[in-house]
């Protein structure tokens, strides 16, 4: 299995318990989907290595608790700690049109009510507290905040997510 094939699950944060159980931050709003996992690949050095899981809860609504087969004592847990969590595409479940995966709309075209083309999706930031798109403007990075009070329509045919900003908000990017 490689990566290309896979999406992104999560990351292993923290050890839970002297037995080998780890805490899962998974990349998703509903970590409960995800409790009744039979397995999982973990990225170690540059390999998908398949895990099986023994026991999967949720803790504190928003981590999985995982013990994974033969992973029994801290000094295991240490091994894959810090690392990335996968499954395979077809394990994701299927969204409603207006919905999306972040790895989906990556070469989407954003177009503004106010603004006009904005340009080409290139990444979708997480690591802040608010998600947010990064376009490519001509060379010049935009990030518009994922909202929904900001995306009006996403049309995966044409490969557009049509949105409606702040007046100005595009504009704070691209005046020198």
């Amino acid at each position: 299995m490689q990566i290309k094939d896979c999406f992104f699950l999560g990351k292993i944060v923290k050890k839970y318990s002297f037995k080998g159980e780890v805490l899962v931050k998974l990349d998703t709003d509903n970590p409960s989907q995800f409790i009744n996992l039979e397995s999982v690949f973990i990225s170690l050095r540059n390999n998908l290595i398949p895990f099986f899981v023994e026991d999967c809860r949720l803790h504190k609504s928003q981590l999985l608790r995982i013990k994974f087969e033969d992973v029994d004592t801290e000094e295991d847990a240490d091994a894959i700690l810090k690392s990335d969590l996968y499954l395979p595409m077809s394990f994701l479940p299927e969204l409603d049109e207006d919905q999306f995966y972040f790895h989906e709309i990556k070469g989407f075209t954003v177009i503004d009510a106010n603004f006009g083309k904005v340009g080409v999706i290139t990444n979708v930031n997480s690591a802040g507290a608010q998600d947010v798109f990064e376009i490519d403007h001509n060379g010049t990075e935009v990030l518009i905040p994922v909202a929904d009070d900001f995306i009006t329509k996403i049309d995966k045919k044409q490969k557009q997510i049509l949105v409606n900003t702040p007046i100005g908000l595009i504009d704070l990017y691209l005046e020198v």
